[in-house]
């Protein structure tokens, strides 16, 4: 092969629009969802912990960039996402580790190394209660659509409901099993989760897929050099 070969400009890689809007959005809600994690809320009757919020929306988005570009391009998104995860894990670990500056409140440090400080145990069934589930979404998704061919809403609401099971039983029992009864929080939470993917799910999904429509809508894609 020729220098010249060698020097000649590639062609760059096109990302649209909508995929480029989404992967931002769904790397924050990657790591913004265990933080969250960390507060219950009352729904009514049901008491939840409100990382669902986030991964609620991580499902939408996978599912939105399913419809508009495909099961693969969503699936790779999923995988990618558990780089931002990893990391954010390990920043919080090297950050945990590193001594406090002494002015700074002993409440204050209590608070961040109570609300940061997970144990290795809880990282890792959030890391594969993640991927599991989010693959699980993605697929039944579009083989709803290979089947379908219609009914946004239906195949949203079902393959979120599923996928959203899985990831309770997973995360809750990788996290907590032997050290409670499980049995209880386990159901309260597939409860809060199917009702919410039921009543936000597909609605998300169609608000998102439209926007995504929009944006690429009579638009180049963004260049990647």
């Amino acid at each position: 092969m020729t220098d010249t070969a060698l020097d000649a400009p590639r062609a760059p890689t096109s990302l649209s629009n909508s995929l480029f809007a989404f992967s931002i959005v769904y790397g924050g809600m990657v790591c913004i969802a265990g933080v969250l994690a960390n507060k219950q809320v009352a729904l009514g009757p049901l008491a939840v912990e409100a990382g669902i919020f986030a991964f609620l929306i991580l499902v939408a988005t996978s599912s939105a960039i399913a419809e508009l570009h495909g099961r693969a391009v969503a699936n790779r998104l999923v995988i990618i996402g558990f780089i931002p995860l990893i990391m954010s894990m390990v920043l919080t670990a090297g950050v945990l580790a590193l001594p406090a500056a002494a002015d700074m409140p002993a409440e204050r440090l209590a608070a961040f190394d109570t609300i940061m400080g997970g144990t290795p145990r809880i990282w890792a069934a959030g890391i594969m209660a993640y991927g599991i589930s989010q693959i699980l979404n993605v697929t039944i998704f579009s083989w709803l659509k290979r089947e379908t061919g219609r009914l946004l809403w239906l195949r949203s609401a079902v393959a979120s409901v599923l996928s959203q099971i899985v990831d309770t039983l997973l995360f809750i029992s990788i996290a907590f099993y032997g050290l409670f009864p499980i049995a209880e929080l386990i159901a309260g939470q597939a409860l809060a989760k199917v009702v919410l993917s039921i009543v936000l799910v597909p609605f998300l999904i169609m608000l998102l897929v439209s926007i995504g429509r929009r944006l690429d809508r009579g638009q180049a894609a963004t260049p990647l050099e």
